[in-house]
């Protein structure tokens, strides 16, 4: 996790620099549902490279917004979830749906 020296002073560009980019939207979008296995991320988020999913999680990780549990299964089994911070945010992604499916009657 961040200190507080490393995050902007705005709480508004705090957000967008812990989950501004389209991709960690989106993998927010999809732990709301259920935990996901990375390979299970990878085909739904279609456009998505490895490499892209790797750092988001573990940025995601790191800022304390998801888990990673890895199970001691042969083969290993690693499943990404919310936290509770992360699940604090659906109010922001329940937003984002409500206006896309509002702007979608505009067109």
């Amino acid at each position: 996790m961040k200190t507080r020296e490393e995050l902007p002073e705005c709480p508004v560009a705090t957000t967008v620099q812990l989950v501004g980019s389209k991709w960690k939207l989106l993998i927010l979008r999809n732990l709301r549902q259920r935990p996901w296995r990375f390979n299970e991320l990878r085909r739904d988020l279609a456009g998505i490279s490895q490499k892209v999913l790797t750092d988001s999680l573990r940025s995601m990780e790191e800022d304390g917004i998801i888990t990673r549990t890895v199970y001691p299964e042969v083969p290993p089994r690693v499943e990404y979830a919310l936290s509770p911070l992360g699940e604090s945010m659906s109010p922001i992604i329940d937003a984002m749906e409500k206006f896309g499916l509002y702007y979608k009657t505009l067109i």
